[in-house]
């Protein structure tokens, strides 16, 4: 059903005409010099607690350069890629051990020799999780 006419008249909006913009109304209560002052000090930040550290730390180490800094910064990247294969492993280690409790909910008569199995994937694993914690070490200390 359609709602009364007197409903509908109510939902309209009754003042438009004393809208007035932002533009034509300006700031009340606040004078010109106020406003310029208030957006100068947005415009004149300091710079970060970080920023002004860092700058203090690299004003204090007159003998770092910027290939040494570049050289210690592509050491940590290389650290961050070695490490992928750790989450590797990690995967490697669960789906070794997912399968071993599938195996032996197929057949668990063959519990010991699967249980065997599984010890040896997970050293398999382990393993490449070693070599890939190792390189990164030898990234960060043998160079």
């Amino acid at each position: 059903m359609a709602a009364p006419r007197s409903m509908m008249m109510a939902a309209r909006p009754a003042l438009r005409s004393t809208f007035t913009p932002i533009t034509a109304r300006g700031f009340s209560g606040v004078s010109t010099a106020a406003r310029n002052n208030a957006f100068q000090t947005v415009k004149r930040q300091q710079p970060s607690a970080i920023l002004r550290a860092t700058r203090q730390t690299m004003a204090k180490r007159t003998d770092v350069s910027l290939a040494t800094a570049l050289l210690m910064g592509g050491k940590n990247v290389g650290m961050g890629l070695a490490t992928i294969g750790l989450a590797g492993a990690g995967v490697g280690i669960g789906n070794v051990f997912g399968s071993l409790i599938t195996g032996v909910a197929r057949n668990p008569s063959l519990r010991g020799q699967l249980f065997s199995y599984a010890i040896l994937g997970f050293a398999f694993a382990e393993a490449t999780g070693l070599f890939a914690l190792m390189v990164a070490f030898l990234i960060q200390y043998a160079t």
